[in-house]
């Protein structure tokens, strides 16, 4: 990239957000710390407002109005290409607000690349595995994302799945992201006192208090994950499995911790991460007489506990 349009690439960075730091200049465009003051002082020498912080970084003066933001095709085209994927897992309001984005991207564009997009939209799909689930016409993922924004409380009706009870929650939500076919919910729950995941598409209800979190403070969704997945001790089981049923196994093994696989003579070998030997143990059961496990051998043991345990109840 030449100096003139990494320039003006960075006017625009300049107005994607508040304030951005000289470390993620340099670092999207890959040069050093100086060669970015030396473009940010051509950008103030050129007239653009600048507002300068030491150990912040740098913003745009308020009110300062820029020419409108044209798109490269390119641009256009990752746009078009996103559209795709947040019409298949996304609920129906982000589709909606997305397609809204989407026309005022167009309008913007040249005829020539107006006419591209038109023809290119019938060349690219996402197609769903018959295990994908849509995340439902429910609206609440933009619901959430206002909260998180405005720092409001939200009351939910929640059904919990491993007691099958519906229970009335406030939370203060930190952050939403999709996993195995799901929008996940992570907030921390008042009733509880601690950070609870929530299935998104189990929320039967949501309601926006009039309450707001303003003081608390709360993990980055990023931190909180990265935490969880620190304090989880994970272990490693392998198994191997006849093909016949591999198939039906398809959707169920995301909730082992599923890995990998590979191809075993007539055999699969699956490989998993669990955080329950417990747990893992009584999955195996349901198609154990057409499968067997390499490691660990606490996980064999176990299962061989469960079974004598169900013999003795059956004689």
């Amino acid at each position: 990239m030449n100096r003139i349009d990494r320039i003006s690439a960075i006017l625009i960075q300049l107005q994607s957000r508040r304030v951005v730091k000289a470390g993620d200049i340099a670092d999207r465009f890959n040069i050093s710390l100086r060669t970015v003051y030396r473009d940010i002082k051509t950008l103030e020498e050129a007239g653009i407002p600048l507002i300068g912080e030491a150990g912040v970084g740098y913003s745009i003066m308020d009110g300062y109005r820029l020419p409108p933001v044209m798109f490269t095709r390119e641009e256009a085209t990752a746009f078009l290409t996103a559209e795709k994927f947040v019409e298949k897992l996304t609920d129906t309001s982000t589709m909606a607000q997305y397609q809204s984005a989407m026309y005022k991207v167009r309008a913007i564009l040249k005829s020539s690349e107006k006419d591209a997009l038109e023809n290119l939209d019938g060349s690219i799909e996402v197609l769903k595995s018959h295990s994908q689930k849509r995340a439902g016409s429910t609206d609440h993922i933009q619901t959430i994302l206002d909260c998180i924004i405005c720092k409001k409380i939200m009351s939910i009706d929640y059904f919990a799945a491993h007691s099958q009870e519906n229970t009335k929650r406030e939370v203060e939500p930190v952050g939403v992201f999709f996993l195995d076919s799901f929008w996940h919910l992570i907030a921390y729950c008042r009733l509880r006192s601690d950070y609870r995941d929530f299935r998104i598409d189990r929320i039967r209800k949501l309601v926006v208090t009039d309450k707001s979190y303003v003081n608390s403070k709360h993990p980055t969704l990023k931190d909180y994950i990265d935490k969880m997945a620190c304090e989880k001790q994970l272990e490693q089981v392998v198994i191997k499995v006849d093909k016949e049923i591999h198939s039906y196994l398809d959707h169920q093994k995301y909730y082992g911790g599923f890995v990998s696989e590979k191809t075993v003579g007539n055999k699969i070998e699956m490989t998993f991460l669990t955080i329950s030997l417990e747990g893992f143990a009584r999955w195996y059961m349901t198609f154990g007489d057409r499968a067997e496990i390499i490691k660990p051998d606490t996980l064999l043991q176990r299962v061989r506990e469960i079974t004598a345990t169900i013999a003795q109840k059956i004689n």
